[in-house]
């Protein structure tokens, strides 16, 4: 099936669109299969364009299959490992149970910079060793930053490690849930043994329990369970365990025994070796290094929205024929660019200034006229012209209640001496990367 659809639609076509589509779920009652792209925009496309020839040829291929669902990958069931449009047996029914990972999000792929170091490391150590000095651990960051994906990796490699091991993954919301359907239907010894018996639980989204009085009850008997007996337990969650609010103190107590590892916002450094990472597995997609400086520096607030603009860019350069340029990158991500745009505040600007030049901030707003505080204020009126959109009089009440004048006088001063004096010009360079970056 998979030489034949190459063979039809031609090289490029297939490697560019099909390629990258996973085999999801199969529900026998109705004979569907979903097949699942990684994107919305990549699951239209083929949805519209190829839809009935891989319709027909599953049906050929395998009659039991009589329905062929393409859709993207955050509205599906998480795909199993095997690849669509290879030549494999009918897909088998599975246990709705058993944790089913995505096969895209490994240790192998999970790309490791300053932002998520002490994460990554430690979810590779309680994934591999045979003892491990803390539990759980607690992975907390912003959307989008690679808290699943790490999740998932455990669980990839954990398994791996261990044949046989019960594993036990779902969202603190699917948690929720369940307790709650055991509770109508009596059966609380189920949920309790499955979850508190697993060798390997995995939390993800603790958040969602806030002020659920009697599911965070449940949900600390399980986890002492856990941790008691020695086996290990991972959550995650978008904050720190001191920032979550409605949570029992006693949770939190007990999030905080273990190994407490957060994901920051990830770098220029890291969103560009994110960039040439993902581009190895987009077929075709030739992107010159101007242009993922561009998209590194760009693209700054989450890796997923990161790695979906890739997606599109992508996608649109096979439809299109176009060259991959800066051009072309601003014309397809117009939408994202504009919201990526970071508004820098007067105050980041006078704390960046002041930390560089050594001096206390409250300098920026003092009377003082000393050539060590005159001439970094004077720096921080000028980047405060050139980062912000802030008016001539705005600035200058921000700088002590400065006539509009003095700050023409410093954004003029300070132009002028950047001509002459490579150090401070350099110095308004760094500034401005680490105020951008």
């Amino acid at each position: 099936m998979r030489a034949g659809l190459r063979r039809d639609l031609g090289a490029r076509t297939f490697d560019g669109w099909l390629k990258p589509a996973e085999l999801g779920t199969f529900e026998p009652e109705s004979g569907t299969l979903d097949i699942v792209m990684p994107s919305q925009f990549m699951a239209d496309w083929v949805r519209s364009h190829f839809g009935e020839r891989i319709a027909l040829a599953w049906k050929t291929v395998l009659p039991i299959v009589r329905n062929v669902r393409i859709i993207a990958s955050t509205d599906a069931p998480r795909p199993g490992p095997l690849l669509i449009l290879e030549d494999t047996p009918p897909p088998a029914e599975r246990d709705p149970n058993a944790p089913n990972f995505d096969p895209r999000y490994r240790f192998e792929t999970f790309v490791v910079g300053k932002a998520n170091e002490v994460a990554a490391t430690a979810a590779r150590t309680l994934a591999t060793s045979s003892t491990v000095g803390f539990n759980p651990l607690f992975i907390h960051g912003g959307t989008g930053r690679g808290k699943t994906h790490l999740l998932h990796a455990i669980g990839h490699t954990f398994t791996a490690h261990n044949r046989g091991a019960r594993v036990v993954s779902m969202s603190a919301e699917k948690f929720m849930v369940e307790f709650i359907r055991a509770l109508k239907e009596n059966d609380t010894i189920g949920f309790k043994q499955r979850l508190r018996n697993a060798d390997l639980l995995l939390i993800d989204d603790v958040q969602f329990i806030a002020g659920k009085d009697s599911t965070q009850e449940e949900f600390f008997h399980t986890m002492n369970e856990i941790i008691t007996a020695g086996r290990r337990l991972v959550i995650t969650s978008d904050r720190a365990p001191q920032d979550l609010d409605g949570i029992a103190p006693r949770i939190l107590s007990r999030l905080s025994w273990g190994l407490v590892a957060d994901i920051n916002a990830a770098d220029y450094e890291l969103r560009f070796n994110i960039i040439v990472s993902k581009l190895e597995t987009l077929p075709g997609v030739d992107m010159p290094r101007p242009v993922i400086d561009f998209l590194a520096r760009r693209v700054t607030s989450s890796v997923r929205e990161l790695e979906g603009a890739l997606n599109r860019i992508g996608a649109y350069a096979m439809m299109t024929g176009r060259a991959i340029d800066v051009a072309f990158v601003e014309e397809v991500l117009a939408n994202v660019l504009r919201a990526n745009q970071r508004r820098i505040s007067i105050d980041e600007i006078q704390t960046q200034v002041a930390e560089h030049y050594r001096i206390r901030k409250a300098e920026m707003t003092s009377a003082r006229r000393a050539r060590e505080v005159a001439r970094p204020r004077q720096v921080a009126m000028y980047l405060s012209k050139q980062l912000t959109p802030k008016s001539l009089p705005d600035i200058g009440r921000r700088f002590g209640g400065r006539d509009h004048t003095t700050v023409i006088h410093a954004v003029r001063q300070i132009e002028k001496l950047r001509a002459a004096d490579a150090e401070l010009d350099a110095d308004i360079r760094l500034l401005m990367r680490q105020l951008e970056g």
